[in-house]
């Protein structure tokens, strides 16, 4: 289903976009372009294909680079706190932004 130019007037003010007319004609062919390729993928029969962790693991066997999960730093709550102007159990209080 193709946008609409409605459609990208509504994107545009959602992301506090000022789009002329010709901007918007622009935006509207890129973004249904993509949409055709997100579909033309999705119509790609996927099935018993592997998902790689890696592109380089279609090349060749790629060993895993993983560490222990150790903690490795201590605990700097208070520290790093103490230049919040306002903190409660432990957590930063900010000023209400939304009502």
């Amino acid at each position: 289903m193709p946008l609409r130019p409605e459609d990208v007037s509504r994107i545009a003010d959602l992301a506090r976009l000022e789009l002329d007319p010709q901007e918007a004609s622009a935006m509207l062919a890129q973004l249904n372009g993509f949409f055709a390729i997100v579909e033309r993928m999705s119509a790609v029969d996927t099935r018993g294909v592997e998902p790689l962790y890696t592109p380089l693991a279609a090349v060749g066997t790629v060993p895993l680079r993983l560490r222990d999960d150790v903690v490795t730093e201590g605990d700097r709550r208070e520290a790093n706190q103490r230049s919040a102007p306002a903190v409660e159990d432990g957590l930063f209080l900010v000023p209400q932004v939304i009502e």
